[in-house]
């Protein structure tokens, strides 16, 4: 690592130098004679000869003659104001490029870690896969269980539990990988269906995109009963605009949920979002707290790599989905004023923030 910054810090010096050096060197040639005198009176040529081939009309000779020719005795009249350059500047300037990289190498040295020996991935592997469960991240989870199922490629269940962690890790995208891995060494359960299917709509903000809906529709052929299936089959169709139709679809589902069951708060705001009516108070529920603290992980990711357009437009989505207003705005104006000068990210922005709360 020290050889690292030494030569990276010899590179800049050289590099500046030989700016510096050519800089120096323009500044010192003769520069007595003004190139725009020249530059006009080619152009008037160039004009005179357009006119000889036909190319332009006797009146646009005329007048193009007359501008280049204005600007030409403008030029000429014009006093010179001949470019000079400071040699205590370049020297000033030479000695920060020099010292910068000096600077950095004694922090470095003062406060890094120059003799501390390289950590390989696999030696890092080996420590995460030989440590206690509960003191690794889920990111090092996730590592170990994807090193595991090299080794048993078959394995429904790891594939499920990796999916498990990876939407922990924020990594909705290896979340869906795996869950599809799942699926195909599994197509019997519909469980590892129905967790595919509600991670194609949490990836997309809570958005029943076609993915989605063709894993509902499929889970929905094999059990024409399944309660999530037909719950976000008909958000589906009232993302669609048909909300009479997803009304009824989930007026139909609420009629068939025993009275004690925790997901009809759900069903009813939806049904109720549907039909254009407020929503009701809703009791908060372990599922509710769980995606919410999922929404906070990815607000707190941002306030360190704003610069994901992406991230931003799932969070304002998320918030929507969620039904916090609050937080949605806050979230879509910090966006906004971010990418204001990305008009294909403010439309996404707009979008997600019309998305449909969650039931």
């Amino acid at each position: 690592m020290i050889v690292f910054w030494v030569a990276a810090g010899a590179l800049t010096a050289a590099a500046a130098a030989l700016i510096l050096m050519r800089a120096a060197k323009a500044a010192s040639a003769d520069s007595a004679v003004d190139p725009s005198a020249g530059l006009y009176r080619r152009q008037l040529a160039e004009i005179d000869e357009l006119a000889d081939r036909g190319l332009m009309g006797e009146a646009e000779r005329k007048s193009a003659h007359a501008e280049a020719a204005r600007r030409l005795l403008a030029a000429t009249d014009a006093p010179r104001d001949d470019w000079s350059a400071d040699p205590k500047a370049r020297k000033r300037v030479l000695l920060a490029v020099v010292a910068v990289p000096a600077l950095t190498l004694g922090l470095y040295w003062g406060l890094g870690a120059p003799g501390f020996p390289d950590q390989p991935y696999a030696k890092r592997l080996q420590a995460w896969r030989t440590a206690e469960l509960a003191t690794l991240s889920p990111p090092e989870i996730g590592a170990v269980l994807r090193d595991v199922l090299k080794t048993r490629p078959d394995d429904a269940e790891g594939y499920r539990m990796l999916a498990m962690v990876e939407a922990e890790s924020q990594n909705m995208g290896g979340a869906v990988r795996a869950l599809r891995r799942a699926v195909a060494l599994a197509p019997e359960r519909n469980d590892l269906r129905r967790m595919l299917g509600e991670a194609l709509v949490f990836q997309s903000g809570g958005k029943v995109e076609a993915d989605a809906q063709a894993v509902f529709a499929e889970l929905l052929r094999r059990d024409p009963q399944d309660a999530a299936a037909r719950f976000y089959l008909a958000q589906a169709k009232a993302e669609a605009g048909r909300g009479a139709e997803a009304a009824s679809d989930l007026r139909a589902l609420l009629g068939e949920m025993p009275a004690d069951d925790e997901r009809r708060p759900y069903v009813e705001a939806a049904i109720a979002k549907a039909e254009g009516r407020p929503a009701p108070t809703r009791e908060p529920s372990p599922e509710l707290d769980a995606i919410r603290g999922m929404v906070a992980s990815l607000a707190a990711k941002l306030e360190q790599t704003p610069d994901d357009p992406e991230g931003w437009v799932r969070l304002v989505r998320s918030y929507s989905v969620l039904g916090d207003v609050t937080q949605r705005d806050a979230a879509l104006t910090k966006a906004k004023a971010r990418f204001a000068d990305r008009p294909d990210v403010l439309t996404q922005l707009d979008e997600a923030a019309r998305a449909a709360p969650m039931p």
